[in-house]
This record gives structure tokens, sequence and C-alpha cells, in this order.
């Protein structure tokens, strides 16, 4: 019988124990407000008290760092952190759990994710294949015209009712056509005329927020000079110019 009561006791005990730590976990727990509130709210405050703010973290990650070497951030982390950045002129020293190399990495994988989801969403859809009958019209004005092009021919092809690709015309006609005696090869070319050569071209850059922009540069073949160049993210006729 008395063995009941302290059992009882024991018990009561135990529960009451259990919900006095919880109480004290949940009000010593420090409380963490959403990025987006924090920034909210870190508007209305001066700048001595963000620049001490900003001392305490620091030191604080700091020694996280020392005993936590490879920290394992999620991909909601790696965007933040190449958004956070963009806005920082000194982000480089400002990084501490992670490389500026892995960040700059990130930021290429977003830029490739970004540009691999707008091609998907805008290709083209499966071309039927081309009946048989098309690729005669095309061998015959490749044989009787063997100084035009792919290009010549293919826009001779409407009139007769036959729309294809410039690369299905260059297939049919190196069917038709005998192969060309080799000439000189494009290395003995470059080699002797080099330096007499300019060569232009446009290279499409994106920046943080995967908008493009246009570089036309104009290089010197035989010294490898860069001669002009010149950005826009609306190039036009008269820029080119």
């Amino acid at each position: 019988m008395p063995a009941r009561p302290l059992h009882r006791l024991i018990t009561l005990g135990r529960a009451a124990a259990h919900g006095l730590r919880r109480r004290l976990l949940a009000a010593t727990r420090p409380t963490v407000a959403p990025l987006a509130v924090g920034t909210l709210a870190d508007l209305a405050r001066s700048k001595q008290a963000l620049v001490a703010e900003n001392a305490l973290l620091r030191h604080q990650l700091a020694a996280l760092y020392r005993s936590v070497k490879r920290p394992r951030c999620t991909p909601i982390d790696r965007a933040l952190l190449v958004l956070l950045a963009n806005r920082v002129s000194a982000w480089r020293s400002a990084l501490l759990i992670v490389q500026p190399a892995t960040l700059l990495r990130w930021h290429r994988a977003l830029s490739r994710g970004h540009w691999r989801r707008q091609s998907r969403a805008a290709a083209p859809a499966h071309r039927p294949p081309l009946a048989p009958e098309t690729g005669t019209p095309i061998r015959e004005m490749a044989v009787a015209n063997r100084t035009r092009g792919a290009e010549r021919i293919r826009g001779e092809l409407p009139k007769l009712g036959i729309r294809v690709a410039k690369s299905t015309v260059q297939k049919y006609a190196r069917e038709a056509r005998p192969p060309r005696r080799a000439g000189q090869p494009w290395a003995t070319f470059l080699r002797n005329h080099a330096p007499d050569i300019w060569a232009c071209d446009f290279l499409p850059v994106s920046d943080l927020f995967f908008r493009q922009v246009f570089a036309f540069f104009v290089i010197e073949l035989g010294s490898r000079r860069v001669v002009h160049v010149g950005v826009t993210r609306h190039p036009t006729d008269a820029w080119v110019a």
C-alpha cells in the first residue's frame, strides 16, 4: 500500500519537472524573425546599432566557423547569398562560411538553370519527318547549279511549295554533289594572313539578375590584341557601325 502513493508522487514530480523545463526552454529560446521582417525592422534602427549587431554576428560566425568547417547550405540559402552579395561592394571579404569561388560557382549554376528553363519553355514542337520526294528537287537544283549555296537553294524552294531548314538543304546537296577538292587548310591560311585580319563578334553575358548584356569586340588575329570593345543591352545597327 505505501508503495502506490510513493510511485504516484514520483510520477507527478517528473511531470512537473518536464513541464518546468519546457517552459524554461521556451522562455530562453532566442526569437528568429523572418528575413523580410528583420530587414524592414532594420530600416528604423540607427547606424550605430546596426554596426554593433553586425560586429556581434561576425564574431559569432567566426567562432562557429572554427568548430564547423563545412556548413551545409540549402538551395534557398545559396540563392539568398548570391542575391545579397550583389548588394555588398566588399562581398569577398564579407564571406565567412563559403569561399568567393564557391559563390561564383553557385551564381553560374543559377544562371544555367534559368536559361535552361527559358529554352525548354520556348522549345519548338517536334518536326515531322520529311516526305521522301522532298529531297528530289533539292538534289536536282544542287546538281544543276553547283555554284549555288544552301541558302540560295533554300530561297528558291518556297516557289515549289517546299519550306525546309538550311541544314536539310545542306544534307541533300552533299549527297548529290561530288566532294570538293581539298584546298588550303584554315590553319595555313590563318598563319599566312593573320596580321592583316581583324575578327569581330558578339559576346552575350548574363548579369546577376539574368539580364543579357551584349559585348561587341574587334580583335587582331595576328597579335590577339583587342582593337575595340563596346557593351550595351540593346544593340542596334547604328551602335555596331
